[in-house]
């Protein structure tokens, strides 16, 4: 059982510093195909969070363990929940351009959904969700050894969702990152089911002006899973800018 945050390192060499946060119940390693596109150009990080009762704290404690273990970086791509998270971080000034996949940083981003937010805990608890529930979440079909990387499927990883889910309204969401001098990128999936497109101009709007936003079509709700290409695509001239002034080559 996970205490605190750990960090798989996958990057080597000169580029940008990327921490790739997962969502509510998801594992950070869900994002490994993902990260092994933009380790040519980048450093990506997998982020795996606390697990079982050590799960019951919000996103601003999240994000201080976060920070705690990885220190300052470049970027985040934050998936669903993980905004709430990398919003923190970015006020904090830990970071300094954030991508946002499917995601949210406050509640109300989600509409009428954001009330029923600590629902997902009970709902991983009770539901059990299988192939199924990963198959509606991803918006394709999911092979049967990869449905744990898109939802929660052992009884420790049940119990953490309900922990986090109930800690998030524990503390305030962080502030609104429109003057903050953060690059940011919206990416949204136009068949996410869980967070809905609708989300990504609620959240935009909170964002400093200008934000790029792009609809993937055909993508659900965990893009970097199923849309690992076509992320990395958009990703990548976002993550030159934030590179340092040398040493970064052309993703593959």
């Amino acid at each position: 059982m996970r205490r605190v945050v750990e960090l798989t390192e996958m990057g080597r060499g000169t580029g940008p510093r990327v921490l790739l946060l997962a969502g509510l119940g998801a594992r950070g390693a869900g994002f490994r195909a993902l990260a092994e596109r933009l380790s040519f150009m980048a450093r990506p990080v997998l982020v795996e969070y606390p697990e079982g009762r050590h799960a019951a704290c919000g996103a601003g404690e999240l994000a201080r363990q976060v920070l705690t273990a990885a220190g300052q970086v470049d970027a985040v791509v934050a998936s669903s929940f993980g905004g709430m998270v990398a919003g923190h971080l970015a006020a904090a000034g830990a970071v300094r351009g954030v991508a946002f996949l499917g995601s949210f940083t406050r509640p109300e981003h989600l509409g009428l959904r954001g009330h029923l937010i600590a629902m997902m805990g009970p709902i991983a608890v009770l539901g059990r969700p299988g192939p199924l529930t990963a198959c509606v979440a991803s918006w394709k079909r999911v092979p049967a050894e990869q449905v744990p990387e898109v939802v929660p499927t052992t009884t420790l990883e049940r119990m953490t969702t309900l922990h986090r889910a109930f800690a998030i309204r524990g503390e305030p969401p962080p502030p609104d990152l429109r003057r903050l001098p953060v690059s940011c990128l919206c990416i949204q999936g136009d068949r996410d089911v869980l967070v809905p497109a609708s989300t990504m101009a609620r959240l935009a709007a909170s964002l400093p002006p200008g934000t790029p936003q792009h609809l993937l079509r055909g993508a659900g709700h965990v893009p970097y899973f199923t849309h690992p290409a076509e992320c990395a695509r958009l990703l990548t001239p976002w993550l030159h800018v934030l590179a340092p002034a040398s040493g970064i080559e052309t993703a593959a």
